[in-house]
């Protein structure tokens, strides 16, 4: 936790610490993201009690990502209009509630409803965090420190998760991957009634009915249709069939916006803003560059060099704790470098790191060829994550603070969701085609992992063209 002397400050006069709002806003993104992968680890334990399907065991998961994505525009424009207070309280309640409801449920149908709620809880945790830290620091120096500490915290949730998922499945019970949030869920709260007890409580403006029900629908039906890539065709009708009319709603949803709603739930006089369009195309790119690296080398080590579950968290903890030093040490360099120069140098390490483990087979060693790359690619992460989403912000007006929050957060989000479909689909031909029909070995699973690593690489040079899309001006 960052202490008292060397927290950003805060530009507005307060008589609140800075350090205090910036630990609720760290706390709250550690909570989000732990929760995604901490869950994991327990899932054989929750099939074998509730007595799940396989199929149903999947949405033990896919619920909670699938409302996280969909309602993320939503819970950004409440932040604006209700109160970013407001809507941090109501997503901490959200989370802990439905945390307590999945730790005590007794029926698979109770876990995963309880689970669709945690996930709207965190789609409005998620933008609200980002608006209190782009209202509340707001020398660009102070910001980009804010946004450095803001990211390693997520980092760490995501680290911690595997690694805590297991202590707790193994020494209490699967239960408490859940009950866990209850009490940490109650301490933000009382901590964001005290540290946030001066912010604005947002405006009078009735929310774009229309607008929110498209938009989060459309958005919600892309994200299913692309989680059902996992066991179907891209051309069948569980995939193609929820894909196209989450487009048509998202074109509906653009329609709507553009001509017809008085007060839009996303204005989009908002991309005239050059950091906050080109920002968000790189984070949509972002998103397949972190499930190349924690997912697909995650794969890599447990399928081809034949790791268990905790020695492959502890293979990754090398890359987990380079993003987490790099991100608080670029977001140093922020205010002075711009943003260009971090973006582009994070690229570099994209196509030097994912090049490298691109060479990786099956006879691969973990020190000669997974731990040099991917801490390369470590370091590239740490550059760009915080540097892109202190710099998406950076020139949102105050009242339009959430629901550009969370726009840049549903970038990535949708980003690693068609990234993983995609990689996944483009792996698995690979190997299959080098398998030749028989079950893939390690050699032909590695080829089809090494695809993906390549294609990763050319996602790292498509961010450093897009880069050429931002001002040219120093800021943080």
């Amino acid at each position: 936790m960052t202490t008292t002397s060397t927290a950003p400050r805060r530009s507005r006069s307060s008589s609140v610490p800075a350090w205090l709002v910036l630990a609720l806003a760290c706390a709250s993104q550690f909570m989000v993201i732990l929760d995604a992968s901490i869950v994991n680890v327990a899932l054989p334990s929750v099939e074998e009690d509730l007595h799940f399907t396989p199929t149903g065991l999947a949405w033990v998961v896919n619920g909670y990502l699938l409302t996280f994505a969909g309602f993320m525009l939503l819970g950004g424009r409440a932040a604006d209009l209700f109160g970013h207070r407001r809507v941090l309280i109501t997503g901490l309640f959200l989370f802990a509630a439905s945390s307590l409801v999945a730790g005590l449920a007794t029926a698979p149908e109770v876990l995963v409803a309880a689970r669709l709620v945690q996930g709207v809880g965190g789609a409005m945790l998620a933008p609200a965090t980002m608006a209190v830290l782009n209202t509340s620091f707001t020398e660009p120096r102070a910001r980009a420190r804010a946004f450095g500490a803001w990211s390693s915290s997520g980092g760490v949730g995501g680290m911690a998760g595997a690694l805590a998922g297991g202590a707790l499945t193994t020494g209490l019970s699967w239960r408490w991957v859940f009950l866990i949030n209850v009490p940490i869920g109650a301490l933000l709260i009382t901590v964001a009634f005290l540290s946030l007890a001066g912010t604005r409580t947002g405006r009078r403006e009735s929310l774009d009915v229309v607008g929110a029900v498209t938009g989060t629908a459309g958005l919600a039906a892309l994200v299913y249709g692309v989680m059902q890539t996992a066991d179907h065709g891209w051309t069948s009708v569980p995939v193609a069939g929820p894909i196209v009319a989450g487009l048509l709603l998202l074109v509906v949803f653009t329609v709507v916006e553009a001509r017809f709603a008085t007060q839009p739930m996303m204005p989009l006089r908002l991309f005239k803003i050059r950091r906050v369009a080109a920002g968000n195309l790189m984070l949509l790119l972002f998103g397949g560059i972190t499930i190349a690296m924690w997912y697909f080398t995650s794969l890599f080590l447990q399928n081809v060099l034949g790791y268990g579950a905790l020695q492959t968290g502890l293979g990754q903890t090398p890359a987990a704790v380079t993003f987490m030093v790099i991100a608080r040490w670029g977001s140093t360099l922020l205010p002075r470098t711009g943003v260009r120069p971090l973006v582009l140098a994070g690229s570099a390490f994209f196509l030097a790191g994912f090049g490298w483990l691109s060479q990786a087979g099956a006879g691969a060693g973990y020190l000669t060829s997974v731990l040099g790359p991917t801490l390369l690619i470590a370091v590239g992460i740490g550059l760009t994550f915080p540097t892109l989403m202190a710099a998406t912000t950076a020139d949102a007006p105050e009242a339009d603070a959430g629901i550009i929050g969370g726009l840049a957060n549903t970038a990535g989000q949708v980003g690693g969701s068609i990234g993983l479909a995609v990689l996944a689909t483009a792996a698995s031909a690979t190997a299959g085609a080098e398998a030749g029909g028989n079950p893939p070995t390690a050699t032909a699973l590695a080829a089809g992992y090494d695809l993906v690593f390549l294609v990763a690489a050319g996602l790292g040079l498509t961010i450093a063209l897009a880069s050429t899309l931002l001002p040219r001006h120093r800021a943080g």
